[in-house]
């Protein structure tokens, strides 16, 4: 099994292989990218919103298409893909204009019942310190990939493959709305809200308390219980700790940004967990995608991601079950989807396999394995 391969099988929009001259200017065009890439970090900081994510993954596309594909098809994919987006983010207010009472209690209860702790509580209590550790770097780094690692996997896979690009952003939006829904329909406070509120400030279910905006958490752990330090000096409460292993590498710009956009979005937004369910998500959609080499570090990153989220009281334990489950339902649902309408595109009771589409070269979804084409790292070899 071979490393994961970015470079198309073959030239989708033309007959004949990209001559010399087009090689050069794709790799010069790479190169600029690249060099832009850098220096706008260094002088304006990391990208951490989804609109210059998006212009970044587009331009760096229209770099990689020079002698490949025609332009046209970035701004034919990626522009219906960046709107639908847009308007996941104008939905996010749905939630308060509905007016659905918010969740409170029992999460922590179901923690409770499940551990005979709430791990948030655990894990701060035996992990914590009064400054980040080195490895809330990585905490920090797995968290902040939520906002960036699906567009970097989707430009990968719409070089490659565009009907796995597809694929991807099938389950990516349908995943992305079903939980917006979910949030509307069922708001949740994650447990860094609980920890600064008691029973008496949410006995109303309130969306948005006084309690949950104190510039201190509660001394006695709030809702979730008071914490008992195992590391002199560290903070005897609950806190929201996601971004701040950022302080060790002095990115605070980064840190700045990444939380004022935690506090601009939808706070009571924590069922379904999407950090997990995503993540999830991806690693089972290029599970067999890969060689067996890298599905470890698949594994590994739903599970660090499970520990970062529980850690940094982002989200209950019961959050990333739910965000799992809601992934699993989803991609069971899509497949059968695309299998019926693989199913539909032949001669009726008869299922076409293989088939290419003679305009873009696409492949469809083989009903028997339900992949796409060859997997990543593979021209035409079998798993």
């Amino acid at each position: 099994m071979t490393a994961i391969d970015i470079e198309p099988h073959a030239p989708e929009d033309d007959q004949a292989p990209p001559s010399n001259r087009l090689i050069l200017a794709r790799r010069i065009a790479i190169g600029a990218w690249l060099t832009a890439i850098v220096l706008w970090t260094a002088t304006s900081g990391l990208a951490l919103n989804r609109e210059l994510i998006l212009l970044y993954v587009c331009t760096g596309l229209l770099a990689a298409s020079i002698g490949r594909r025609r332009v046209l098809l970035i701004v034919r994919d990626w522009l219906p893909f960046a709107l639908v987006l847009i308007v996941y983010d104008l939905s996010r207010g749905a939630a308060n204009l509905i007016g659905m009472p918010t969740q409170w209690t029992w999460q922590p209860d179901v923690d409770r019942r499940l551990f005979g702790a709430v791990p948030t509580v655990w894990l701060q209590e035996h992990l914590k310190m009064p400054s980040p550790p080195w490895w809330e770097v990585v905490i920090s780094t797995v968290y902040m990939s939520f906002f960036i690692l699906p567009y970097v996997v989707a430009a990968v896979l719409w070089l490659r493959d565009r009907a796995e690009w597809k694929a991807f952003v099938r389950r990516f939006v349908v995943l992305s709305f079903t939980a917006l829904v979910i949030y509307a329909v069922v708001p949740a406070a994650p447990p860094w809200a609980a920890a600064r509120c008691e029973a008496a400030d949410v006995a109303g279910r309130p969306s948005a308390p006084a309690c949950m905006f104190r510039p201190v958490p509660l001394a006695d752990g709030g809702l979730l219980g008071s914490v008992t330090t195992a590391h002199a000096g560290a903070n005897d409460f609950i806190e929201r700790i996601s971004t701040r292993g950022f302080a060790m590498l002095h990115l605070d710009v980064a840190r700045a940004l990444l939380d004022e956009g935690q506090a601009s979005v939808n706070l009571v937004a924590a069922i379904p967990s999407l950090h997990a369910g995503l993540s999830a998500m991806i690693a089972a959609f290029l599970w067999g995608r890969v060689g067996r080499r890298w599905q470890p570090l698949l594994a590994g990153y739903v599970a660090i991601m499970a520990f970062t989220l529980v850690y940094s009281a982002e989200h209950y334990v019961i959050d990333l079950l739910l965000g799992w489950a809601l992934a699993a339902v989803t991609a069971l649902a899509i497949r059968r989807y695309e299998r019926r309408r693989l199913g539909a595109a032949g001669a009726p009771g008869e299922i076409q396999w293989p088939t290419d589409d003679a305009e873009l070269g696409e492949k469809v979804v083989d009903p028997r394995s339900g992949h796409f084409g060859a997997p990543l790292g593979h021209a035409t070899g079998q798993m």
